[in-house]
């Protein structure tokens, strides 16, 4: 039998542990103190829900579940693949949130401010940066369309990122419903807007080259592509000059708004601004979308958007909805090559004993955790000094030897 974990997961050293549950800590207090309420949901959900979700490339990465016993003897039988499975696992929080709040909707605060923190599946190929199984730490405002929502977001992920030593990024800012107009007035037609921005999403990783070659080879016009391709050579863009450029000007205010009130509440601590480039990859996005990019650490550590149509799907009745998600995986990469510290951790104590002394110990631990320290037994090893030095290594900060007094 193998001892290494499935391709795309990680087996965590007790340290490596550590770290991710401080910073899981950090970020969620941060998310609490703002008024946001923790939930859970189930990793499994319906493979239906899954595949009308809307989720980009993503929906091409569900791990699927196949039915069982009769009900998969019988989909096999009727050999159409899209039979075979009944559920799949979640690869975001978004889409179960959707659910739940449909579920649930009669039972929760308006709107409903909601933290979820937990493990999400995509069927990768396994690399660098990307994994199969990865935590997510969203924050969500659902039942309200102001754009206070997305002030409110952007501010309290700023404030989780400097809490656990991500100092120097900017929050790029963007809304979908100023790229299409974009989009139509060169000349794409409305029902292929979904698919121009999933290539043009791929901007920054393909190049404007690339994304040109992914639109020809969808078989989109090559005069439209051209006069897009013409359009993307003016930038960077400013708000001014898109107002010109788009035909609803109250999406220009309303961005502008966003951006300016951010800035002021950054306090010179991060920048707010705007990426028309910036399209983030899922299909259920209606407006605003946002990105934190690390200066320090050439990359997006953060990213949300608005998503007003998702839970109609549910309910027959759109729900203004908007989210914020934190890139954990990455950022607790960054910090464990960086060296971070655990700031205010409790002293780490071993209590050591030897045969016949273990009530004694136990309540030596228990005196030691009374005082808010870490307290852990262990049976007196022959060669005690090389067993200290072991405890040290692994970040221990003293010991107590039960039986003898002077230590």
């Amino acid at each position: 039998m193998k001892i290494t974990p499935v391709k795309g997961t990680n087996d965590y050293l007790p340290a490596q542990a550590e770290l991710r549950n401080y910073l899981q800590k950090k970020i969620c207090e941060t998310y609490e103190q703002a008024g946001f309420q923790r939930i859970a949901t189930p990793i499994i959900e319906d493979i239906e829900n899954l595949d009308k979700s809307e989720g980009g490339d993503n929906l091409n990465l569900i791990f699927k579940v196949m039915k069982r016993g009769e009900k998969l003897k019988k989909a096999i039988a009727s050999q159409n693949p899209d039979n075979i499975a009944d559920m799949g696992l979640r690869y975001d929080l978004t889409l179960p949130l959707s659910r739940y709040y449909a579920n649930n909707r009669a039972s929760l605060p308006q709107p409903f401010k909601v933290i979820q923190m937990d493990r999400v599946y995509r069927a990768e190929r396994p690399q660098k940066g990307r994994l199969r199984e990865f935590i997510q730490c969203d924050i969500d405002i659902l039942g309200s369309d102001s754009s206070t929502c997305e002030i409110e977001l952007i501010h309290t992920t700023a404030k989780a990122l400097l809490n656990i030593g991500i100092n120097n990024f900017k929050v790029k800012i963007n809304d979908r419903r100023i790229l299409r107009e974009i989009l139509l007035s060169v000349g794409f037609e409305e029902d292929q807007l979904d698919s121009v921005c999933i290539s043009f999403d791929k901007l920054n990783k393909i190049k404007a080259e690339g994304v040109e070659a992914e639109l020809t080879e969808k078989g989109f016009d090559k005069a439209v592509i051209a006069e897009f391709m013409k359009l993307l050579s003016n930038a960077p863009f400013t708000l001014d000059y898109v107002k010109e450029i788009c035909k609803n000007s109250e999406y220009v205010d309303s961005l502008a708004y966003i951006i300016d009130t951010s800035n002021a509440l950054a306090d010179g601590k991060y920048v707010a601004e705007y990426d028309m480039t910036l399209v983030r990859g899922q299909g259920y996005y209606t407006g605003t979308v946002f990105e934190v990019e690390s200066i320090d650490f050439k990359g997006a550590v953060a990213g949300g958007g608005r998503y007003d149509h998702l839970i109609g799907k549910f309910l027959n009745e759109d729900i203004p909805a908007v989210g914020f998600s934190i890139g954990f995986e990455r950022i607790f990469g960054i910090l464990m090559n960086n060296g971070i510290s655990i700031e205010q951790r409790a002293d780490k104590i071993a209590v050591v004993y030897e045969d016949g002394q273990l009530k004694d110990a136990v309540k030596a631990a228990d005196a030691l955790r009374a005082q808010g320290k870490i307290a852990s037994l262990y049976i007196k090893p022959k060669k005690l000094g090389k067993f200290l030095n072991k405890l040290e290594e692994r970040g221990y900060d003293g010991f107590l030897n039960v039986g003898v007094s002077e230590e």
